[in-house]
């Protein structure tokens, strides 16, 4: 397809009508949207950031203002009363940092007054925040004759912004509390509501007994309303496509789930528009997205690395957020560095879930994020080192490279890291430093208990490792367990050399003690 085909990409534009009109790519989300206006009246929807969220709301807006112009062409256009038109009160909190309830109040006081005055609402009378949005909803209703549409964007930001500072937290809590808490007695004069989020805080500790809100979440037919499919990428993008490898693509930037493997994957907008323009592979959303109160939680509980692409929890834990108690894989798959690999309900009605990365994305750049938590200093010239020795099959250089690691951890955060009490913390640094790297990393028994058994397949050829932790002195145990266990025979149908590598850990010396190498032709 040649230029003339192409359109501009909407990098970091939210306003449905710039897309339309400014011949930009679209990816027609309409037929979702028939779906929830549909269906019901009150949502929430939790989705990681910049998953097209925004976008959602604007559209939505639009649909219910009656700009059928926009719509010309999009799957809902014939199948829409353009004639009824709504009232839309939209509110965001996505821009700047509040750490504090005056500020809190005064950015929600200065969205009603837009609100009132792009709704044409003259009349005011200043009362308190609950009073002055239920006098602006009541009279939009009245003004219009229409029952009014609501939609919250990035609801939860201003606590998430304060997550580590509980006390301002719980402070903007009680304050988005006192907005949202109009919305269920406001019921007579609403038509359509949708609150947007990251994260989904508790209805008892932030919604005062809306408790009528449908968590589209998790629900499959929903798990598309964001984010683009494989179909999107190969039918609307088929033009940018030409001089990348789809495949890569795929590995990079695809793997969202949520729900089973029953729906449908979906790649993060961000990255694919911004590997479009750029025409090579990056972390782009991980390094405009992450918040280092992430990183920051992560290496206060120890998190044992390994871990996190098998991870098996249940819905309450996945679901739990709130100021005073965050579950460790509910903060890790809200914000979108976990994503469901697998649902199973071994009972009706209870169901388990098992997380992993969603893409070499999320793994490399996490991973790398969380090295200096473990004790790596000089990251990336660990990563050259690491890189070069496997390049070049070099295993003696190997050895070297990752014994001078482990002597270089300091002995300060042996003290101070709550990783460090456990075994694992071996481990940890093992496997975060390789998949630190983007290297086709395969962890293939985890547990808290120090034991990871691990596969790289990297320039035609494989590496088992088998880790064990002895107290001071090699015991040779572990390149026997790897020929014991057999690990290598799944493995002999590639054709590729196989290494099998037994590495041996003093929990004395705190230092790799044997260094084992077999290689199978």
């Amino acid at each position: 397809m040649t230029d003339a085909h192409r359109r501009k990409l909407p990098i970091g534009i939210q306003t449905f009508s710039d897309i339309r009109e400014g011949n930009y790519y679209y990816v027609d989300k309409t037929p979702h949207i028939e779906r929830l206006v549909n269906q019901n009246k009150y949502y929430f929807l939790s989705r990681p950031r910049r998953f097209g969220k925004s976008l959602l709301l604007d559209t939505l807006r639009c649909l219910f203002e009656g700009r059928q112009a926009l719509f010309e062409g999009l799957y809902l256009h014939d199948r829409w009363d353009w004639q009824q038109r709504y009232p839309v009160i939209r509110i965001s909190f996505a821009d700047g940092v509040m750490q504090g309830r005056e500020g809190l109040d005064e950015r929600i006081r200065e969205q009603l007054r837009v609100q009132r005055e792009r709704l044409g609402i003259t009349h005011h009378h200043k009362t308190d925040i609950p009073g002055e949005f239920s006098a602006l909803i009541r009279a939009a209703h009245q003004q219009s004759g229409q029952r009014v549409v609501i939609l919250i964007d990035e609801y939860d930001k201003p606590i998430l912004d304060n997550i580590l500072a509980p006390e301002h937290a719980r402070e903007l809590r009680e304050g988005l509390k006192n907005l949202y808490s109009v919305i269920k007695d406001a019921d007579p004069h609403l038509h359509f509501v949708l609150l947007t989020g990251v994260s989904k805080f508790s209805k008892v500790s932030l919604f005062s007994g809306l408790n009528n809100l449908n968590d589209i979440t998790l629900d499959a037919p929903f798990s598309t309303i964001c984010g683009y499919t494989d179909e999107d990428i190969d039918t609307v993008f088929t033009a940018e496509l030409p001089g990348l490898d789809r495949e890569a693509i795929r590995q990079w930037y695809n793997g969202y789930r949520w729900g089973g493997r029953e729906v449908t994957s979906v790649y993060n907008p961000f990255d694919v528009l911004l590997l479009f323009q750029k025409r090579e592979f990056g972390p782009y959303w991980f390094e405009s997205a992450t918040p280092t109160f992430l990183v920051d939680i992560l290496k206060q509980r120890g998190v044992f690395t390994p871990s996190l692409d098998h991870w098996e929890t249940e819905y309450e834990l996945l679901s739990q957020f709130d100021v005073d108690q965050i579950s460790t894989e509910g903060l890790l798959f809200q914000t979108g560095y976990l994503t469901i690999q697998q649902v199973e309900e071994p009972l009706r009605g209870y169901r388990q879930y098992t997380l992993g990365f969603p893409n070499r994305e999320v793994e490399t750049s996490l991973n790398h994020a969380l090295l200096p938590s473990l004790g790596v200093e000089n990251a990336p010239r660990e990563r050259r080192t690491l890189f070069r020795h496997l390049s070049q099959h070099d295993l003696a250089g190997l050895e070297t490279h990752l014994k001078a690691l482990y002597a270089g951890l300091p002995h300060d955060w042996y003290r101070n890291n709550p990783i460090a009490k456990y075994e694992g913390h071996y481990a940890s640094v093992f496997y975060s430093h390789f998949a630190a790297l983007g290297l086709d990393v395969t962890v293939e028994d985890a547990s808290h208990h120090g034991k990871v058994d691990m596969s790289v397949d990297f320039g035609g050829h494989i590496y088992l490792f088998e880790f064990k932790v002895v107290e001071q002195l090699p015991e040779g145990k572990a390149l026997e367990q790897i020929k014991h266990k057999g690990y290598a025979d799944k493995h002999r149908a590639s054709g590729k050399p196989i290494h099998l590598i037994g590495v041996e850990f003093s929990s004395v010396e705190r230092q790799i003690v044997a260094f084992e190498v077999e290689t199978l032709e």
